[in-house]
């Protein structure tokens, strides 16, 4: 006789038969589960069958290798060194004339070009505030002549003040006397120049992002670079800090000025600074902050001089074209001086291992960006050296400044970026509620 099961027989009617004699409750888990083995049998089937021959897998986007996702870079935005490429090339033919009317033209590009592109972020108010300064550097300027006199001689007087006597051991130097149209003038023209390079630089700060321009630098001034950005960081900490204890010592009823309020809020200040400076540090050190590779000692030796040689080649430059009797040498030795400069950061790049997450890409709008600024400059440099009397217009005699048409029409090619990059994105506008 053969055993008997005491389990009871499943009818032959397969799973739904056998559901039958299943109370519902356990007949609802059942199919819950089975319904989820089929689901994700069917998921990993359509995964392997779209990963196999789906037209989206093999033509749209590469397959992405396992645990090296593909770096990403931020859409419609424009590299930040673009951006003081321009304006600094615009500062650079600033230099090269004291004409009025062609530096207000550099200027209002300047600033046509911050009013249309800037972003909406609160690093991009500092333009107003470089247009302050540059007409504190007119009026500072304009005082200095006054009080101490010109060595422009003029002959239209237009105010005589009264003359301080000096010892004899100041000579070349009054205080008060004559005041003339002429110098006035040369001082005003001296002055613009100065005051154009302070808007463009202005513009280069109001349009690019300068996180993201320490983000861009070489790897050779990576540690400076987060050393910047540190502090640009914990700047506007250390300022929350002194207000929220100054707000709280207030509350108390205790004095918050003065010498005795400065030292009682100074030392919680500086504790808390030291304390975020420590936990930064240890996080660093977490993350292998630090960590360079091995370079030979020749390789290092040669980033060494190369950097110093273009870094002092840069200067000479510099001064070469700011000059007047430097500017045959002032081009050649700062492109050589730059050129070096770049080989050894280059170089000193390969010391530092890391990686960069969504990278900012040099696209073919930086590249007419940087070219129009540059093409400006290269342009008021040539007309300078075939027609330096329409640039530099003369004060004595005193003669009203004209507007030369191709310098000018050279000047204007620096809005290019206003047409050739894209626009900020719009502020939202919160509905009333």
């Amino acid at each position: 006789m053969p055993p008997t099961d005491p389990r009871p027989a499943r009818p032959a009617g397969g799973r739904a038969a056998g559901a039958a004699g299943v109370p519902p409750l356990e007949r609802s888990r059942e199919g819950s589960r089975a319904r989820g083995h089929e689901g994700s049998r069917e998921g990993s089937r359509g995964r392997g069958e779209a990963g196999a021959g789906s037209p989206s897998a093999g033509k749209g986007a590469p397959p992405a290798r396992a645990g090296r996702p593909a770096p990403r870079h931020r859409p419609g935005s424009l590299h930040p060194g673009a951006w003081w490429l321009w304006a600094l090339a615009l500062g650079t033919a600033a230099t090269r004339t004291t004409n009025p009317l062609l530096l207000t033209l550099l200027i209002a590009v300047s600033a046509y070009v911050v009013i249309t592109r800037r972003p909406h972020a609160p690093w991009s108010r500092s333009y107003g505030a470089f247009v302050k300064l540059a007409l504190a550097v007119l009026a500072i300027r304009l005082l200095f002549t006054t009080i101490l006199g010109s060595p422009i001689p003029g002959t239209h007087a237009l105010v005589t003040l009264p003359e301080v006597p000096l010892p004899g051991w100041a000579q070349g130097i009054r205080l008060g006397g004559r005041v003339t149209a002429e110098g006035l003038t040369f001082a005003l023209y001296d002055a613009m120049k100065l005051a154009t390079l302070l808007i463009c630089v202005g513009a280069a700060n109001a349009l690019a992002n300068p996180s993201r321009l320490l983000k861009s630098l070489p790897g050779a001034l990576y540690e400076m670079g987060v050393a910047v950005v540190v502090a640009l960081t914990f700047a506007p900490n250390l300022i929350a800090d002194v207000q929220r204890l100054r707000a709280a010592r207030r509350l108390r009823g205790r004095p918050d000025k003065g010498v005795r309020g400065l030292l009682q809020v100074g030392l919680p200040v500086l504790e808390g600074a030291l304390e975020r400076s420590v936990a930064l540090a240890a996080a660093m050190d977490a993350r292998g902050y630090g960590r360079t590779a091995r370079v030979p000692a020749p390789v290092r030796r040669t980033t060494a001089a190369l950097s110093l040689g273009g870094l002092l080649g840069v200067c000479a430059g510099t001064y070469g074209l700011l000059t007047a009797a430097g500017g045959t040498y002032g081009i050649p030795v700062l492109v050589a001086g730059v050129a070096a400069a770049l080989t050894g950061l280059w170089l000193g790049g390969r010391r530092t291992v890391r990686t960069r997450y969504r990278p900012d890409r040099w696209d073919a709008r930086a590249w007419l960006v940087t070219a129009s600024g540059v093409a400006v400059a290269a342009l008021l440099f040539l007309a300078a050296a075939r027609d330096p009397a329409a640039l530099h217009p003369g004060v004595v005699p005193l003669v009203a400044p004209s507007l030369p048409l191709w310098p000018a029409a050279a000047v204007l090619v620096g809005l290019l970026p206003a047409f050739v990059t894209p626009a900020p994105h719009p502020v939202p506008v919160k509905e009333p509620s």
